[in-house]
């Protein structure tokens, strides 16, 4: 536990990014597995839907500094490659 007032203050701002981070890495993953479903259900026209909600959660959450940017990158192009072959 930490002693000095700016050390006590600090802990509390570190745990309320810690839910704000946990919040936007959960609606993230949410969103990817939504679209992972509909594709492996074969529901092409809900997966685009589903692709563009789910681009949009990853590249928010890069801009939050949640993920990096090239995690993002790699995640976003996962999901592209699962699309297209689910159309092809």
């Amino acid at each position: 536990m930490p002693n000095i007032k700016s050390a006590k203050k600090r802990v509390k701002i570190i745990e309320k990014k810690t839910l704000q981070n946990s919040m936007i890495k959960s609606a993230y993953k949410t969103a990817i597995k939504k679209f992972e479903e509909a594709v492996s259900a074969g529901k092409i026209e809900e997966a685009k839907v589903l692709f563009v909600q789910a681009t949009k959660k990853i590249d928010q959450a890069c801009s939050k500094g949640v993920i990096v940017k090239n995690t993002a990158a790699r995640k976003k192009s996962s999901l592209a490659k699962k699309l297209n072959a689910a159309n092809a």
